[in-house]
């Protein structure tokens, strides 16, 4: 069967995982999961990340982070915004702010899939992907 969106996939499975307490979740491959997971290992949502091949095809091996124990969890949050049924776009000058700056957005824009953070800093806008806190 067809996957309508892969990226809702990815971030469900994240999710998921994170209320089940499992320290690592699989992923199917791509350019945009990957940037996607660089940036929640960069804003210090996950442990680590890496490629696995598996023959034919290549996953993403996600390592979740947790606090003291597993019931303080770093992912609070994750939320799909821009749907393939309902694209969002944020100019540079209306780029959200997840929980007044605690959280991050991750945008794609002409310069790659970056935080809200560095897209105002670039001064660009483009498609809101996600919500992370």
């Amino acid at each position: 069967m067809t996957m309508s969106d892969p990226i809702a996939d990815m971030l469900t499975r994240i999710r998921n995982a994170n209320s089940a307490k499992h320290d690592t979740v699989d992923v199917s491959s791509s350019k945009m999961k990957l940037a996607i997971a660089k940036i929640l290992l960069d804003e210090g949502y996950i442990k680590a990340y890496e490629l696995v091949d598996n023959g034919s095809f290549k996953d993403i091996h996600i390592t979740l982070k947790y606090g003291a124990d597993k019931n303080d969890k770093i992912i609070t949050g994750i939320k799909r915004i821009s749907k393939p049924g309902l694209r969002v776009y944020a100019s540079k000058d209306e780029l959200p702010k997840v929980l007044g700056g605690l959280g991050v957005a991750i945008i794609s824009t002409n310069q790659g899939v970056i935080t809200d953070k560095e897209a105002r800093k670039l001064n660009v806008g483009g498609e809101v992907l996600a919500f992370v806190w």
